[in-house]
């Protein structure tokens, strides 16, 4: 039988790669000390469970990211696993230098969207901010380390609320000019809609290769699944996650921030589509990082489960 055309099943991708980020994005605001030999056994969990690539620390000045400050060792104690990415968030030289000496596999650029953030934040318009990378960037390449690149505030900004969509595809062509191997287009603060974000991702995709676009999405207004979901039917097949749903959103008091990696592997698998990656040992190191803060897993998808077990 065939179906009408508007109920064909889509073509979403066979196989989607997940970025873990909770090591780094997931912790980096936490207020309480967290100590090294937990980073160390979270990322070995992670590297266990199957993940290809995982955002292990961030190598900024502890006057500013004081949880990140124990970068270096985690790097120094982490089991490596071959095949497996262990990248850092590197926003200058000197961050750069602190990852090449910790044998990063790949270092993190960003740039904001939003001419308000980048004022804001930094001082400096978008384009200065990038180009702020370009040593960066020259760097990684004379050493072979990959680089990859996040766009912020693409679907929203705290200051000035709505961001052009050409403001988006202007960074996205600006880092690719810097010999990015991959961009990844963020959802900041978590207010981009699915028909928002088809619109951003389809637009990126016109000027950057889709297999080399990541997504990023805050859950703040519940809708990070959605969105991915679009993403998929626009072909992106490669989305940053959170273990347990760490992190924060700071400029949505309250509001949950990254959408949790448990959540995503369930409705992934569930439409038939490979991770590579083992939910319950994901579920494992979640429930391991947030005994740890001393709460409960974000992921309502971990929560079901061990909810079920104890039936």
């Amino acid at each position: 039988m065939v179906l009408p055309k508007m109920y064909q099943p889509m073509n979403y991708p066979k196989h989607v790669h997940i970025v873990e980020v909770g090591p780094r994005d997931g912790l980096q605001n936490e207020k309480q000390e967290i100590p090294a030999s937990v980073k160390i056994e979270l990322v070995n969990r992670l590297s266990d469970a199957g993940f290809k690539n995982i955002e292990s620390g961030s190598f900024v000045s502890p006057k500013w990211v004081p949880q990140m400050a124990t970068s270096a060792e985690v790097f120094a104690g982490i089991a490596r696993k071959s095949g497996v990415i262990y990248s850092a968030l590197t926003p200058n030289m000197k961050g750069f230098e602190g990852a090449l000496a910790a044998k990063a596999d790949e270092v993190v650029i960003f740039g904001a969207a939003s001419e308000a953030f980048s004022q804001k934040n930094i001082n400096c318009s978008i384009a200065e901010s990038i180009e702020r990378f370009r040593p960066v960037a020259e760097a990684a390449k004379a050493n072979n380390i990959r680089l990859r690149a996040a766009v912020s505030c693409a679907l929203g900004c705290p200051y000035q609320g709505d961001v052009p969509v050409s403001a988006v595809v202007d960074c996205v062509e600006r880092f690719a000019e810097l010999g990015c191997d991959d961009i990844g287009i963020a959802d900041t603060i978590g207010v981009g809609t699915p028909a928002h974000t088809r619109e951003v991702f389809e637009a990126a995709a016109k000027r950057y290769p889709i297999a080399q676009i990541s997504g990023h999405f805050h859950d703040t207004y519940g809708q990070a699944l959605a969105n991915i979901l679009v993403c998929l039917e626009v072909g992106v097949a490669t989305f940053d996650t959170s273990v347990a749903g760490l992190g924060g959103c700071p400029y949505a008091k309250g509001a949950t921030g990254n959408v949790s990696t448990e959540d995503v592997l369930y409705m992934l698998h569930g439409m038939g589509i490979e991770t590579g990656i083992d939910l319950d040992k994901v579920c494992a190191a979640g429930e391991f990082i947030s005994q740890a803060l001393g709460r409960a897993p974000h992921s309502r998808v971990s929560r079901a489960l061990a909810a079920k077990r104890a039936a």
